[in-house]
């Protein structure tokens, strides 16, 4: 938890989606982590991180935004990339000595998450399992019925 104000329920589908809760705290996690990177690396690793973190939320609530199933699918798939343009870079900065192990690994955790909940999600709505549940960070979505 990053001490932050988390909006749980709204009228907004993709606020209700755990993927999309879960990958918002995980940007603001790398965010705050990149803070620390040398100043040499503000656009170019520090900068790929970030546009990466913001980019899976990002299209995970494009995707809900009462888009078809099959268009939905598609921005759950763009989003599945960029959190795995994540680990390669998280590795990296790692091996750059820009983040330390622990750091490292809690990160490397909730990303982990991030991507399970994500192809969850994907495999929901691709089945139409979505409807009504909270299997695999989905809520209702009536737009998807």
């Amino acid at each position: 938890m990053n001490g932050m104000p988390e909006i749980t329920s709204s009228n907004k589908p993709h606020r209700n989606l755990l993927a999309w809760q879960k990958t918002m705290e995980f940007a603001v996690d790398v965010y705050q982590l990149t803070r620390n990177f040398p100043q040499e690396e503000l656009y170019a690793l520090t900068s790929q991180l970030r546009r990466a973190a913001v980019s899976a939320p990002s299209n995970i609530a494009e995707g809900a935004a009462g888009r078809t199933r099959q268009q939905f699918s598609n921005f759950l798939s763009n989003a599945i990339g960029s959190l795995n343009e994540i680990d390669t870079q998280l590795e990296l900065a790692l091996r750059l000595g820009y983040l330390t192990g622990t750091d490292y690994d809690r990160l490397y955790q909730a990303l982990d998450e991030c991507i399970a909940l994500t192809y969850g999600l994907r495999k929901a709505i691709i089945s139409g399992k979505a409807q009504g549940s909270k299997q695999n960070g989905v809520t209702r979505n009536p737009r998807l019925t």
